[in-house]
């Protein structure tokens, strides 16, 4: 009789811890949420993408990878796609302008008035989001589960086909 109370209390201890794990692997999957102001002053939510793929970019205007890879971005972000486009830098952190510097500074950047640019202010978002080096590429489900995060440069075809297998 006491060998099954102790079978018992050790199942009910595994349904419990498992339930745990369960519930913070899906936790880990959800996309850190932001709230960020863009270049126009608009508050921009990720949750206000809800349903949506998203595709986020985080770049800095030092990075001539990045600054090569604007023309093409804007490209993305003008045509009609199955998922939204958006840019985090991060002013006044890892070696970024301030927020008014780059804004002047982003002003005469040429081919890029598709481009959605919202400002991370600290790189609060940079953190959360395990960001490593510039460009690094964040897919987005529609669910709001982090998919993918990718550093490096990949093509708009690059892109459209990892959405491609995204729900």
């Amino acid at each position: 009789m006491k060998a099954w109370i102790k079978i018992m209390l050790l199942l009910a201890l595994l349904f419990v811890v498992g339930g745990c794990t369960s519930t913070e692997e899906n936790a880990k999957n959800l996309a850190p949420s932001f709230e960020l102001v863009d270049l126009e002053g608009n508050q921009q939510n990720l949750a206000d993408y809800a349903g949506q793929k998203v595709y986020v970019k985080f770049w800095a205007s030092w990075c001539s990878i990045c600054l090569s890879g604007m023309e093409e971005l804007n490209t993305l972000a003008g045509e009609e796609n199955d998922f939204a486009v958006l840019t985090i830098v991060s002013p006044s952190s890892n070696a970024e302008k301030s927020s008014a510097s780059f804004a002047k500074w982003f002003e005469g950047f040429p081919n890029a008035e598709n481009i959605t640019v919202l400002l991370d202010e600290g790189g609060t978002f940079f953190e959360e989001y395990g960001i490593i080096g510039y460009p690094t590429s964040v897919y987005i489900g529609s669910d709001g589960t982090l998919v993918k995060s990718q550093t490096g440069h990949f093509s708009n075809e690059e892109i459209k086909s990892t959405f491609e297998t995204v729900q």
